[in-house]
């Protein structure tokens, strides 16, 4: 992430107080996503357990510079009513957003609607999790109405479309949330959906598939592309009066991208150069709160040679399979 020009991230998955070692040894920032779903995994048996572990990584980490903490029930169709109340109520006390896979696919929908008689989000709405606390990531499948009533509660969508793409789960209809108004920030997924985590890459999948969804090639401009990949981000973390632009009295999170190489001439428009003709390979410093991380593509806190070691390790672990 750190040499694809990536200073902040918001996780979800299982063991997160790994994630939140993982980052501060780098020195990233990042909003940790406190997992919960109702069944069991190899980190805790049941939603009470989800939740009293995310707690207190949430209290470890509550005075932590660099690290904050979202509440991150899986889905609707992983958490059920109960824990969903609890979350709404803790998020409201701690005052930390909720982040959550909503209206992925349109098979979840149409399961939802069969055993409940409600969508997913009419769900949430009901249990008071509508509101500017809430991320809903994915928000491939939307009627008119659940547009109004996303912005209108002030909600935040995170458009992931290379996983969507992947996944054939649908597409976002990004133009017509950000013409209702809706904060609409850039995410990736995971990688098991999205192979390289480029948020350049993203940025062009983005800006060129919803010109073609809204078949208007006047849809999403790059430097709307470039906010959702920045400032709308940091506004759906709550964090936009910290980072997301270059700002007097903002943190120095910062990335420099080199523009001089061959293929990168001529500029004509920088921003349009970045969204639409830059890779992360381009990318050759960065820093967070002014430390910096990458120093001419060169890691900073980091080992690489022993990073690589270990990924090739594991890379033979997973291919020689299970017990090897």
């Amino acid at each position: 992430m750190l040499r694809g020009g990536t200073t902040c991230l918001n996780d979800m998955y299982f063991f997160a107080e790994e994630t939140a070692r993982a980052v501060t040894a780098c020195g990233m920032r990042a909003c940790i996503g406190l997992i919960v779903i109702d069944f069991p995994s190899a980190w805790a048996r049941d939603a009470d357990e989800y939740l009293a572990k995310g707690l207190a990584l949430h209290d470890e980490y509550r005075n932590h510079p660099l690290i904050r903490t979202a509440f991150a029930p899986h889905a609707p169709y992983t958490v059920s009513d109960a824990p969903l109340e609890h979350i709404r109520i803790l998020a409201d006390e701690l005052e930390i957003p909720v982040h959550m896979h909503v209206h992925e696919t349109a098979v979840e929908v149409e399961q939802a609607v069969a055993q409940s008689g409600m969508r997913p989000l009419a769900r949430l709405d009901r249990l008071g999790l509508v509101s500017p606390a809430l991320l809903a990531v994915h928000m491939t499948q939307i009627e008119p109405t659940e547009i109004e009533r996303i912005a209108a509660a002030g909600a935040h969508v995170v458009h992931c479309p290379e996983s969507n793409l992947k996944l054939a789960s649908g597409f976002c209809p990004v133009q017509r949330l950000l013409q209702a108004g809706v904060n609409v920030a850039l995410g990736t997924d995971g990688a098991a959906s999205n192979n390289d985590l480029d948020m350049f890459g993203e940025l062009r999948t983005a800006a060129l598939l919803a010109k073609a969804v809204a078949q208007d090639a006047s849809a999403l401009p790059a430097a709307d592309a470039l906010r959702m990949a920045t400032l709308n981000g940091a506004r759906a973390l709550g964090l936009s009066e910290e980072i997301g632009s270059l700002t007097p009295g903002k943190s120095a999170d910062v990335v420099a991208v080199h523009l001089g190489d061959i293929e990168a001439q001529p500029h004509y428009h920088p921003i349009s150069q970045l969204v639409y003709a830059t890779g992360r390979d381009k990318v050759t410093d960065a820093w967070v709160a002014g430390r910096q991380l990458l120093n001419a593509r060169a890691l900073t806190t980091l080992d690489e040679a022993a990073l690589l070691e270990k990924a090739r390790g594991w890379g033979t672990r997973i291919a020689a399979g299970p017990g090897k």
